[in-house]
């Protein structure tokens, strides 16, 4: 370890110093140098490729718990351990800026629909349930308004849609876009916060025209969304905190890829026994 350490760092803080410091022999840094690598070493530097490669195609977005995951399952065998230490050892970290943290947001609104769910956040089947909610992304031109929907089943985001203002409008598109592409029969439950869109009645006619049943959280307890909120944590700390947006267009484009050329598409969740939410509704519906 003080000879690849002395290997890594020589160039910049001089060999004969680094000796010192670790008390070993120049000449025994060289002799280490000139040796072959073991197998084990080159065994090592093979699985680091890996990791590198995982750890870009997948955004930086993976922890070593996922990408051991990832790996094993595309048919690289390797121990969780060591995938650890040797992302360690390479200065690979998820990217990642802060933790999950609820917010609570407080609207005079008219009555709420029940809570059907019950932080109950797990359904047999696709189009059972769908959790709804809206973030706001900065840019140099002002804010950005992103209104999700999102299946229970396999946490597959169904619905979005992105604006300069948090209008009824803008979260009937979100709703109109999910019920056009999954075609859900009725009695799916539809939960959200007690947002005063949510209960506007021009977005509750379209939750009737589908035969959707409205559900709301609680008054104060967010983690009664906890999955939608979830979902824009991920959203910020994977990819929005790690980009200066200058436009919201710019922004729309970043976010769009995000859904679906990697949230829906490629980004294997715990929750789901480590499978994206492409594959969890393809192993569902047999295809």
């Amino acid at each position: 370890m003080k000879y690849a350490f002395i290997r890594q760092h020589g160039e910049k803080l001089g060999i004969q110093p680094l000796c010192q410091t670790l008390h070993v022999s120049r000449s025994g840094y060289y002799d280490w140098r000139r040796r072959k690598p073991s197998a084990r070493e080159q065994a090592n530097q093979t699985l680091l490729a890996h990791i590198r490669t995982v750890h870009r195609q997948h955004r930086r977005a993976y922890g070593a718990l996922k990408t051991w995951r990832y790996l094993n399952v595309a048919g690289i065998t390797c121990g969780k351990h060591r995938v650890a230490r040797l992302r360690k050892e390479a200065g690979i970290e998820a990217q990642r800026k802060r933790r999950f943290r609820i917010m609570v947001e407080h609207h005079h609104t008219p009555k709420a629909a029940p809570d059907l769910l019950q932080r109950r956040f797990n359904t047999g089947a696709p189009n059972r349930a769908w959790v709804g909610d809206m973030t706001f992304i900065r840019t140099r031109q002002g804010w950005l308004h992103l209104v999700i929907l999102l299946d229970l089943f396999s946490r597959k985001v169904v619905g979005w849609a992105m604006g300069d203002r948090a209008t009824t409008a803008l979260h009937r598109s979100a709703l109109a876009m999910a019920i056009t592409q999954r075609r859900p029969e009725a009695g799916l439950v539809h939960h959200t916060d007690r947002g005063a869109v949510y209960s506007a009645p021009a977005y509750r006619e379209l939750l009737a025209e589908a035969g959707m049943r409205a559900s709301m959280n609680g008054r104060k307890t967010a983690y009664d969304n906890a999955v939608a909120e979830s979902f824009f944590s991920n959203l910020k700390n994977e990819w929005v905190h790690h980009h200066d947006f200058n436009t919201r267009d710019e922004a729309k484009l970043a976010i769009f890829d995000y859904i679906e050329c990697f949230y829906n598409r490629n980004r294997i969740h715990q929750s789901l026994g480590y499978r994206t939410p492409d594959e969890v509704e393809r192993l569902y519906y047999g295809a």
